[in-house]
């Protein structure tokens, strides 16, 4: 199999024409008979025993041609573009067939879609804004308050009336012009005053109200009430309210501090909150960082990228989206019957991203071009590791799923994006300006995406009583190729 000519015939689009030679087109040809054979009947001979020159003059002799093209087509086409020195993206290709013979082999032309040329502008000494981060007592205390609020019990209320933010517990039956409508009678019912559960002005009757006390609640349904025959209308409920609940907090204090941690006083309790807090704040404050230097390689990058790249990305979001969906229970077909969505309208809404990530990629390629950025067995050995402790799976699996290649090729983008960072020039504020304020909105990441198994699949040429179709070459299934397997972390920041 060889290369023989390469030209390029469009912006990113090449045109191969490759050869494979009789041998490999032979041998390829009686591994097609040795697997099908079973399957073909020739009179005279019992099924699966006739020789291939029979099957070759019975049915014609490109009885195979199809799929014995099949089988070399992939590597094929890999071989030639790894020659010419492109790589090609998934895409459509065009196939044209030049000449097919058992003896001289196979002639053909592919057009295919290849990576594009970019350009990066500057790289080195990019400016961005780090917030000084800080921890107030303020907000360590707001922080305890949802500690105490967490872990509040409700008790009965006797020696007063109701008042908004209390719990109701009440009967309740609804009339309208003085019959009973559906839907509008409850029992031991828990309603939280002033949380807006029922229509306005339900919740702040019942307050002044004490516990036993039966009494009559008037209010209006809303105009654009759900209920047709009820929106508008004048409404009388008869309550009566059984208990009245409070929610009692506990004391901030040291034993609150052993109740809820394991510090023994609240000073040490005070103290975690604050670091832990600090942490998170300087972790965002990091990645505020890495999101302004992508928005500033992003702007510089220079290149026509193909749309089938972007279609990639979307679709690589869509399936790891669903893949979020179904560790929650859920799956995508699901989520857009109850969204009332539909995935045309999800790929839109993912088309933003899925430009971003693949601009960056692609800029961080560049970078890897360019500083000769190499990654070591060790960094290599490390990386799978990490990923088999995160899938819970063996070190092999993960390596026979994934391929090295792209593995490394993910430690290299992220040494580039780190090459970035140590190079840029940050300064510390204590606020973004508005134009960063303004970037600094982010978007949920996306979960790892577990590996996928390798698929293998079998072309089969027979017909729907057995009997073997005579054929000749045609086009062969495209072969799907990516530009890498999994999403990099810093890929998921440019969401």
């Amino acid at each position: 199999m060889s290369l023989k000519t390469s030209n390029k015939v469009d912006t990113n689009r090449y045109e191969l024409e490759i050869l494979i030679d009789g041998e490999s087109f032979r041998n390829a040809i009686l591994t097609v008979y040795k697997r099908e054979k079973k399957n073909i009947s020739v009179q005279g001979f019992r099924k699966g025993k006739a020789p291939l020159s029979i099957i070759e003059k019975y049915y014609g002799e490109g009885v195979f041609f199809e799929d014995a093209l099949n089988l070399l087509y992939a590597d094929a086409i890999d071989a030639a573009a790894k020659e010419a020195g492109l790589t090609v993206i998934e895409d459509e290709m065009k196939f044209d067939l030049v000449s097919i013979s058992k003896e001289d082999g196979v002639d053909f032309k592919v057009t295919l879609t290849t990576k594009p040329e970019v350009e990066v502008s500057e790289y080195k000494g990019l400016e961005a804004e780090k917030l000084i981060c800080e921890v107030t007592d303020d907000e360590v205390k707001a922080e305890l308050d949802r500690m105490a609020d967490r872990n509040s019990r409700m008790v009965s209320v006797e020696d007063r009336a109701a008042e908004l933010g209390d719990t109701a517990v009440i009967d309740f039956e609804g009339f309208v012009d003085g019959t009973a409508f559906e839907g509008g009678k409850g029992e031991g019912y828990s309603l939280g005053l002033g949380s807006g559960q029922f229509i306005p002005g339900f919740e702040e009757q019942i307050v002044g109200h004490k516990a036993e006390e039966e009494f009559d609640v008037n209010v209006k349904f809303p105009e654009e009430y759900g209920a047709k025959e009820l929106a508008g209308k004048d409404a009388t409920f008869k309550v009566k309210l059984h208990e009245i609940k409070t929610k009692e907090l506990p004391e901030i204090d040291d034993e609150f501090a052993k109740d809820v941690s394991e510090f023994d006083t609240l000073d040490e309790l005070k103290a975690d909150i604050k670091a832990k807090a600090l942490e998170r704040k300087v972790k965002a404050a990091d990645d505020e960082v890495e999101n302004q230097l992508i928005d500033k390689l992003t702007e510089g990058l220079k290149g026509e990228i193909p749309e089938a790249m972007f279609r990639a990305r979307v679709e690589q979001s869509i399936k790891d989206f669903d893949y979020r969906l179904q560790m929650q229970g859920m799956n995508l077909e699901t989520y857009m019957q109850y969204m009332g969505g539909n995935v045309d309208a999800l790929k839109e809404n993912f088309r933003p991203q899925a430009e971003r990530q693949v601009k960056i990629r692609l800029a961080l390629e560049k970078i890897v071009e360019l500083e000769k950025i190499e990654v070591t067995a060790e960094e290599l050995e490390k990386e799978f590791g990490v990923m088999a402790e995160t899938y819970n799976m063996p070190v092999e699996q993960i390596k026979a799923a994934v391929p090295e290649a792209d593995i490394s090729a993910d430690i290299a983008v992220q040494k580039a994006m780190a090459l970035v960072k140590e190079n840029a020039k940050i300064t510390e504020v204590k606020e973004y300006t508005k134009k960063e304020e303004a970037k600094a909105e982010k978007v949920e990441k996306p979960a790892a995406k577990k590996p996928a198994a390798k698929k293998t699949t079998t072309k089969k040429a027979t017909s729907e009583d057995g009997e073997k179709k005579t054929t000749t070459a045609k086009k062969p299934a495209a072969k799907k190729t990516t530009t890498a397997k999994k999403t990099t972390k810093t890929e998921d920041k440019a969401e």
